[in-house]
């Protein structure tokens, strides 16, 4: 693997874009950071006039939308993809019946890197300060790079038990919805934990793997009806409802699960290789929380058009208030607040310069 120089994304070297300086071949992900790259060489640029923080779903799309509608944008993230990287089946996504997430993200990174391009950077915002006319983020790198608006479209990351055993047995028999450790217990017991879609896509997947699944909720499932019913038909699989974890047991590896009934005194060991914990997620919205309004949930709050309780700083996806989790919809908040950007920053050079 080699490194873009523009953005620090990784690409692999057969199929990245190259190009030759000073006798050095240099590796890019897209034509556009390869042109940044001999246009720019003495000069980055700092100054834009959106920051879009997150490469999930949302900002992805926001990027797109701000790239069409000829904004001067700069997308940083940690990774592109999200969330959605993790869905192992994309059910009803517009113009697919079925899709797995990283295709899915395959498709968002085509759109965004060759077909409307806008400068982006694989980095982690650490830090956001309003300056006088707008803000400045600050990356991990402690590069400082400023805008008039901002769209934060940080999603979600997912919740833990905080149990005893958790921590300890981490990557040794408990993941939190890692599809591609489905063969650690090929053939032998596992437990889901967790009643939502996230939940039982990990039973779907586990169904011709594992001998037997133990599928532990809190409450009654609460994943699509389609999805529950599905399940529903295996023959391996266990529920426990209203059931709570107490905690992860083994040695140097995961061997058991301690469980009880809610409101109940007796307990039940139950025998398994692995644990996969899909218990929700938590929105990722310490980095604005000085700035904007949150709800009790810790989501960032949200107007109609995406708009926050700060001026200039909107926000979109997972990590709001807005109704529903899902990949369609996080794509169309992430459009809807490039749009009001548009619009927010058009008003803005309207009070500048007022049309006479």
């Amino acid at each position: 693997m080699k490194r873009d120089p523009i953005c620090r994304m990784e690409v692999r070297e057969e199929e990245a874009v190259t190009a030759d300086c000073d006798g050095i071949t240099y590796y890019f992900c897209s034509e556009g950071c390869r042109d940044k790259f001999l246009r720019e060489k003495t000069c980055a640029r700092t100054a834009f006039d959106l920051i879009i923080i997150g490469g999930g779903p949302a900002g992805l799309t926001a990027a797109v939308y701000a790239a069409t509608l000829r904004m001067e944008a700069l997308l940083v993230a940690k990774d592109l993809g999200g969330q959605a990287v993790d869905s192992t089946k994309i059910e009803n996504y517009l113009g697919f019946d079925f899709i797995t997430g990283p295709d899915l993200t395959d498709k968002f990174k085509h759109h965004l890197l060759d077909s409307h391009y806008i400068d982006h950077l694989i980095s982690e915002v650490e830090g956001i300060e309003p300056r006088e006319g707008g803000f400045q983020v600050t990356t991990s790198e402690l590069t400082a790079y400023t805008a008039k608006a901002l769209i934060i479209a940080t999603g979600m990351t997912r919740r833990r038990l905080g149990v005893p055993g958790e921590k300890k047995f981490l990557r040794k028999g408990i993941f939190y919805g890692a599809i591609q450790e489905l063969s650690f217990v090929e053939g032998e017991d596992a437990a889901v934990i967790g009643g939502g879609n996230s939940a039982l896509q990990v039973v779907e997947n586990l169904h011709t793997v594992a001998r037997n699944i133990h599928l532990i909720s809190t409450s009654e499932l609460s994943a699509d009806q389609a999805v529950v019913e599905r399940v529903g038909c295996f023959a391996n699989l266990h529920t426990y409802l209203g059931y709570k974890v107490l905690e992860f047991t083994g040695d140097q590896a995961l061997t058991g699960v301690t469980i009880r009934k809610k409101a109940g005194a007796e307990t039940l060991g139950l025998p398994v290789k692995g644990a996969f914990i899909a218990v929700g997620l938590e929105p990722n919205s310490s980095l604005a929380a000085p700035l904007v309004q949150l709800n009790e949930r810790r989501e960032i709050m949200i107007h109609p058009d995406c708009s926050t309780s700060h001026p200039g700083i909107f926000a979109a996806g997972d990590v709001t208030d807005a109704f529903g989790k899902r990949i369609v919809i996080a794509s169309g908040e992430g459009a809807k607040a490039a749009l009001a950007a548009r619009q927010y920053l058009l008003n803005l050079r309207k009070a500048v310069c007022p049309v006479p």
